[in-house]
């Protein structure tokens, strides 16, 4: 069991430094453009930064990497550590705004304004550190839901919003000037175009990449799950589980292990149904003192 905790604790830890850096990054970023009134190369700052997709894009990582905190410090307390579906979800369809944005500075941004002037300042964190931390943590740390096909047209809803909001206030209405060149620079059409379609291929490479590392996390986890549970009674597993569990718990909330219940389950034959353990495993928890209180 010890080695089935070290990893779950692991990807634990590994997950809160990781939303920690994105979450501070981000502040400092938007800080440093909030506070910069005047920039000789980039007219957008103050207040006006938050016309800009790269500011918009950061804030949302910023959020849902934040929203993650609780559920790290939930699993470092009990040993036991799963984010929500939807909080992945959520991530996936923020790491893929986030991921155009890195990717626009590098190719289209950075050739015409030079790769000094897009990547310091405040624009080494919006524009390479945050998307950078944030690709990595949710493609090769976060292993807990292997993302459908369909989720990936989730990810086209902070672009396509954004994309209808530019070409009005530019095109249509003339409040904002063209700052990015995606109307005037080029024609409307190809933006209009090209941009859908790149953040869906953006989107389906993080997927395939974060489904990888899911399998892998899985098909090492069932290893070790079947190691430590073959040959050894059943019960005796759940009961040892239940007491370990409610020793290191220090919340007075029973967390039922659903994953490591089903691994068992998947160990071999047994008459006990999924349910059963479930319900040996509150009734074991019960007995201890941190749940009578």
């Amino acid at each position: 069991m010890g080695q089935i905790q070290n990893i779950n604790r692991r990807k634990c830890l590994l997950t809160l430094l990781f939303s920690a850096a994105v979450v501070i990054c981000t502040c400092i970023g938007v800080v440093m453009n909030l506070t910069t009134l005047q920039d000789e190369n980039f007219d957008h700052m103050g207040i006006q930064t938050f016309c800009m997709f790269t500011v918009n894009s950061n804030i949302f990582m910023g959020i849902a990497m934040f929203m993650t905190l609780p559920y790290t410090f939930d699993g470092l307390r009990n040993g036991y550590f799963r984010l929500p579906d939807w909080i992945v979800r959520l991530l996936f369809v923020a790491t893929t705004a986030l991921s155009l944005t890195f990717l626009v500075s590098l190719f289209i941004l950075a050739p015409v304004k030079g790769f000094v002037l897009i990547f310091t300042g405040s624009r080494f964190f919006l524009h390479g550190l945050c998307p950078i931390l944030a690709i990595l943590v949710f493609c090769f740390v976060l292993k807990d839901l292997t993302l459908r096909f369909g989720a990936t047209f989730l990810s086209l809803i902070p672009v396509f919003i954004y994309a209808c909001v530019y070409y009005t206030l530019v095109a249509v209405l003339g409040r904002w000037d063209d700052f990015y060149g995606f109307l005037t620079r080029i024609p409307a059409w190809i933006s209009i175009a090209a941009f859908l379609p790149i953040t869906f291929g953006i989107a389906t490479a993080l997927r395939i990449l974060h489904n990888k590392a899911c399998i892998r996390y899985r098909k090492k986890a069932r290893e070790n799950y079947l190691d430590v549970f073959a040959a050894r009674d059943t019960h005796e597993m759940i009961v040892h589980m239940a007491a370990m569990n409610s020793k290191k718990d220090r919340s007075g909330n029973i967390v039922i292990p659903y994953q490591v219940l089903r691994m068992l389950l998947s160990s071999g034959e047994h008459e006990e149904s999924f349910e059963d353990y479930c319900v040996l495993y509150m009734k074991e928890c019960l007995k201890h003192e941190i749940y009578q209180e």
